[in-house]
This record gives C-alpha cells, sequence and structure tokens, in this order.
C-alpha cells in the first residue's frame, strides 16, 4: 500500500533519475516495476553497511571499521546523496539556480560518493587525518569533475554512446553546468577541477598512480 502511494505521488513530482535505460539496458524499474526498484535498492543499501561488517579483516581495530560505517552512512544521508538529490528535484525547472547551488547539489549527490570510497582504504590502513583530508580533497574535485563532463555527454553524444537517454537533462528542464556557463567553459571547469585533483595527491608521488588514472579517465 504504501509503495502504490508512492507512485501515485511520484506522477506529481520531477523525475528522480528515472531514466528507461542504463549501460544501453532497461532499467529495474522498466523491468520489473517501480516496487521492486524501490525495495531492491533499500536492499543493495542496508547490504552495503552489513558487508563493512561481516568482510573488513579481523586485523583492522574495530574503531576504524566503526568509522568507515559512519562516513558511509553520512554520504546518503541528508549531507550526500538523499540531500543532494532533494535539491536537485527542486531545482528542476528553476529559474536563477546559482553555480553554487549546482555545486552544492553535486557535491552531496555525487562527490560525496566517490569521497567515501577513496577515504574508507586510507581509514582502514590507518592513514593520518592529513592523509585523509588530501583524499577527501582530490575526491571531491573528481567527483564534480565527474559531474560536468556527464553534463557535457548529456549535450554532445548519442544515447548509443551513453547508453542512457541523451538529452534527458534539457528535457526535465535541469539545472547543468552548460545550460549555466556554456559547452566550452563546462570543458575549462571539468579540466580544472581534475587539475585541482592531481595536484592535491602532489605529495605521494607514483604511490598515487591508480587515483591519478582515475582522474585522468
Amino acid at each position: 500500500e504504501m509503495i502504490h502511494t508512492m507512485s501515485l505521488v511520484h506522477d506529481d513530482l520531477p523525475a528522480m533519475d528515472d531514466d528507461s535505460l542504463r549501460r544501453g539496458v532497461p532499467t529495474n524499474h522498466v523491468v520489473y516495476g517501480e516496487d521492486i526498484a524501490i525495495l531492491s535498492g533499500d536492499a543493495l543499501l542496508s547490504e552495503a553497511f552489513q558487508h563493512c561488517a561481516a568482510h573488513t579483516p579481523k586485523s583492522v581495530p574495530a574503531e576504524r571499521v566503526v568509522e568507515v560505517i559512519r562516513r558511509l552512512g553520512e554520504s546518503v544521508g541528508p549531507v550526500g546523496l538523499a540531500g543532494g538529490q532533494v535539491m536537485d528535484l527542486q531545482c528542476e525547472g528553476k529559474e536563477g539556480v546559482t553555480l553554487d547551488q549546482l555545486r552544492w547539489i553535486h557535491a552531496h549527490k555525487t562527490a560525496a560518493l566517490l569521497q567515501v570510497s577513496v577515504a574508507a582504504g586510507a581509514l582502514l590502513a590507518g592513514a593520518t587525518p592529513k592523509d585523509v583530508e588530501a583524499l577527501d580533497t582530490y575526491a571531491l574535485d573528481v567527483g564534480l569533475a565527474f559531474q560536468v563532463a556527464d553534463d557535457i555527454l548529456d549535450v554532445t553524444a548519442s544515447t548509443e554512446d551513453l547508453g542512457k537517454t541523451a538529452g534527458k537533462d534539457k528535457e526535465v528542464e535541469k539545472t547543468t553546468y552548460p545550460k549555466l556557463l556554456g559547452l566550452e567553459e563546462s570543458k575549462v571547469e571539468a579540466k580544472r577541477l581534475v587539475d585541482e585533483a592531481m595536484k592535491a595527491l602532489g605529495p605521494y608521488g607514483d604511490k598515487a598512480a591508480p587515483l591519478l588514472g582515475i582522474a585522468d579517465y
């Protein structure tokens, strides 16, 4: 009954990443229905916490595991993915959205997930707060750069190349970097963010090669 009510309410709200295609195949809510798609998301989110608790080697001190689980929860909560997604929905079709607001959306909706992914390994390995801070800066910049690139590709790439529907951002009147900055300035911003991300890892030299490779990609 709750799922049915949510589906009815959903019809009057902006679409939340409900593309019918992902990676070139029909998405879960298309194949199995919205109810199963929502419940699958709940199950997978819960599994993430269970996996961290159950499968981290016993040699890692418990307080480190707890800190990773805390950060994981924060990254998907009201000051993470959920909060960023709510702001994203509120800004659809809205005039006057600023670049700072757009950055806030992407820092929480997208970059927060990269930040916790990058920081988790460092925390489990016993990294210093200074190390974690540098990695957080790197991951925030890469997360924002990823979103700028995603916005650019929505304008410039085909549905076949993207694996999802091209031009969807404009169709739903989503606030994007090309909309606020223009296409060429968006490319400049993506490059700036990648350069800043790499600079944050400068002190680590060749040891940072895998993370630098991700930034390049």
